[in-house]
């Protein structure tokens, strides 16, 4: 980390918007992940109109061809897109790119489930009396298949996904979430090395047979974060880095000095404008998690076209909140094309929308080599140098 002459900073807060697994088309080496032809985006807006005025506002139909949300003379955003450089597909992967930390290597996947060593050592470590499942599979549909022999046994449900994660699933009247969350603590510490999973990944439930239901008790384990990162070098020169939403958690807390609960896109977007009603100086960072998990995985088109109608109906709250001091991005951390077969992410470029009310609009960002770029214009603005990424903070602040 370097830190750069001082100056004055351009925006005094800069709130960083996630929209978990919204890419906006397919990267040139998709096919190398088996995702030619995804393109979030793009097939949303192909299933039916879908009203997006204020991100259209900020550019989004001048980032390419949109179906029913033509560019625009004069955008009061700027706008590009963003390449994932790293190894993967997956949120670590990606929100840890935006820090500023570039994965040469892919955090390990289990197609065909976790080997009999580690279910072994995860039996034994736990006391659990054995485990169900072991297989990649939807998190809402193990539990449709597994939750009743789960709820017999007291054995909780191990599974995987396309990501680098080790999902536990268990009753919370079976296995209560202090219990489940030791569990887990548990797996994350034996699961290092060749076998080190990108989260370890509690995912409680409730409910009665023919009706189980995921609660939002989930609560995710990450691998620890390099120390070069974006939030730890904003902490360390005494900034705010509030973190909304399962942030805190991707980046295992590091340089968070506040973490807010938000379990929801709802919930985040409410804690977002909170926060900016308040007085800060420095990073307020949000996920809105439900364009994700409750209608990318579960390929859900109609859901994920409304979600991002509610947020786009709810953008005049956020910048009606911001200050003349404040800059707003608004990107992806991968894709997630409910149109697309299977339950995994997408290989794409991420979005890319930047405004401000002392910030300059209508500037095409163009293709961005890597969603570093995001954390090192934040970096820079606060007089600070990451080791990766190609600041774009001279085009938006007029210099």
């Amino acid at each position: 980390m370097e830190n750069l002459p001082s100056h004055n900073n351009k925006f005094n807060r800069v709130t960083l918007i996630v929209l978990d697994g919204a890419g906006i088309g397919e990267m040139p080496d998709a096919e190398a992940w088996g995702d030619k032809g995804s393109d979030t985006f793009g097939h949303i807006l192909e299933s039916r109109p879908v009203n997006l005025p204020n991100l259209q506002r900020y550019g989004l139909g001048n980032i390419r061809p949109l179906k029913g949300v033509p560019a625009l003379a004069e955008p009061r955003g700027s706008y590009g897109r963003c390449a994932l450089r790293s190894n993967g597909k997956d949120t670590t992967t990606g929100h840890w790119e935006m820090a500023g930390i570039i994965l040469e290597k892919a955090f390990p996947t289990y197609p065909n489930g976790f080997p009999h060593s580690i279910i072994d050592q995860f039996i034994r470590e736990t006391g659990v009396p054995g485990i169900l499942g072991n297989v990649p599979a939807s998190g809402t549909e193990i539990i449709k298949e597994l939750g009743d022999e789960h709820v017999r046994t007291a054995k909780p449900i191990v599974y995987t996904s396309g990501d680098s994660v080790f999902q536990i699933a268990a009753h919370e009247q079976v296995i209560p979430l202090p219990k489940l969350y030791e569990i887990c603590e548990t797996a994350r510490r034996m699961l290092d090395g060749q076998h080190k999973v990108g989260r370890v990944i509690a995912r409680p439930f409730l409910g009665e047979p023919g009706g189980f239901y995921r609660t939002e008790n989930r609560h995710d384990y990450a691998v620890p974060p390099p120390r070069e990162n974006l939030l730890v070098a904003l902490e360390d020169e005494g900034l705010d880095v509030v973190c909304i939403g399962k942030i805190a958690s991707i980046y295992d807390s590091n340089g968070v000095t506040e973490d807010r609960t938000a379990k929801n896109n709802e919930q985040s977007i409410d804690q977002t404008i909170d926060v900016l009603n308040n007085d800060s100086r420095g990073l307020i960072f949000s996920n809105l998690v439900d364009f994700d998990m409750l209608f990318g995985h579960r390929r859900d088109t109609e859901g994920f076209a409304r979600a991002l109608e509610h947020f786009d109906s709810r953008l005049p709250e956020i910048e009606a909140a911001m200050r003349d001091g404040d800059l707003m991005i608004i990107t992806a951390d991968h894709g997630n094309d409910p149109t697309f077969p299977g339950s995994d992410h997408t290989r794409e470029y991420a979005p890319l929308l930047v405004y401000g009310k002392n910030a300059r609009a209508g500037v095409d960002l163009g293709k961005r080599d890597s969603l570093a770029d995001i954390g090192q214009t934040i970096a820079e603005n606060f007089g600070l140098r990451l080791t990766a990424g190609r600041s774009f903070l001279a085009e938006i602040s007029g210099d």
